[in-house]
């Protein structure tokens, strides 16, 4: 953990500077240290950039005691998917529930923060952050791709059985992964809960203990190192406590 108690503060990138900071903080997270890679990372300069970033707002959070950005979120509403023509996401899942259901989406992804801040406040900040940008935007169902690092289906037996079978999607908001891999690799049965809950990422269980669900089928990502779930969060389905989220992340830009 970080020596001391910084204070943390969270906007929205509005320069190209913003912007690099936040691919660099991927860089670090997302290559160095998981070993991920993609046709746009600059090895040089350290950044961990793709296409998609011009048409996203990039939430930053920075350490006020260094002003170094310190976590990011990558987010894309419905007009800005429909400028891009697509959401980032559909490389990978078949969104037609979303897309046919009406609501207000936002797509979610390339959260993380840096290691020295992980499991503190930072986080807090973070998720603050998003509730606030969710009620500007009047935000009704949240999507995004999440990710077990590594490919080796073997070792995800557990948390993959969990997810597909205590948190699937209902029909209406199913998506389906295009590079179908079955994930109840496991019967009801077999499930180790305690196991399958500490090899699950602590974003993925972030959503869920929001009544966040998963999408038919995980996608495996070579270039990335990652195999990857797709959360669905809508917002009418959470109960008062979860509900909570959305309020008290206030006076964030």
């Amino acid at each position: 953990m970080h020596d001391g108690a910084p204070q943390f503060s969270v906007k929205i990138a509005e320069t190209e500077e913003d912007l690099r900071a936040a691919q660099a903080l991927r860089y670090e997270v997302f290559v160095r240290e998981l070993g991920g890679g993609g046709a746009l990372v600059d090895h040089e300069a350290g950044l961990e950039r793709d296409r998609f970033d011009p048409f996203f707002d990039h939430m930053l959070v920075y350490d006020n005691t260094t002003r170094d950005v310190i976590g990011v979120y990558r987010l894309l509403r419905c007009d800005q998917a429909a400028k891009l023509g697509q959401f980032y996401s559909e490389d990978e899942y078949d969104l037609t529930a979303l897309r046919q259901s009406g609501r207000k989406l936002l797509e979610l992804g390339r959260s993380c923060l840096h290691r020295d801040y992980r499991g503190g406040m930072a986080m807090f900040y973070l998720w603050n952050g998003l509730a606030s940008y969710v009620a500007k935007h009047k935000i009704e169902v949240l999507f995004g791709v999440a990710s077990f690092h590594g490919t080796d289906l073997k070792a995800l037996v557990q948390p993959l059985a969990l997810l597909h079978h205590n948190h699937l999607a209902p029909e209406e908001l199913r998506v389906r992964s295009k590079t179908y891999q079955p994930m109840d690799l496991l019967s009801e049965d077999q499930i180790d809960r305690r196991r399958a809950m500490l090899e699950t990422p602590s974003l993925i269980k972030a959503y869920l203990r929001l009544g966040g669900f998963v999408g038919d089928g995980a996608f495996v990502d070579h270039a990335f190192n990652t195999t990857d779930v797709c959360l669905i969060l809508d917002t009418d389905r959470m109960n008062l406590r979860q509900s909570r989220f959305y309020t008290q992340g206030r006076g964030t830009e």
